[in-house]
């Protein structure tokens, strides 16, 4: 049977995974809205030559993909990270019962 001290640190395990999905995810944005300011013109020309796609296109593209996986990294790991650590706050606050 599982103790009260078990739950509070699996809770935390699972806290620390999500927050590292979530510092992940952050990074992989960072990295492809710097390769698009950064290099967009060759990005461009490279997806451009493999398929005819105009500039307005390749953006709208590339920014609904940022905006999808900004979405996907708060509600799957950013979300469930502030309610796994809101379960930890109350349960903390609660009297033991043993």
């Amino acid at each position: 049977m599982s103790t009260s001290s078990d739950v509070d640190q699996r809770l935390e395990v699972v806290g620390q995974v999500l927050v590292r999905c979530v510092v992940m995810g952050v990074i992989v944005l960072l990295l492809w809205w710097g390769a698009l300011a950064l290099m967009g013109d060759l990005t461009y020309a490279v997806h451009s030559k493999l398929t005819p796609i105009t500039r307005q296109q390749f953006n709208v593209i590339h920014y609904a993909g940022m905006l999808t996986t900004k979405a996907a990294i708060s509600l799957l790991f950013f979300f469930p990270y502030i309610a796994i650590r809101l379960v930890i706050k109350k349960r903390r606050q609660q009297p033991s019962d043993h």
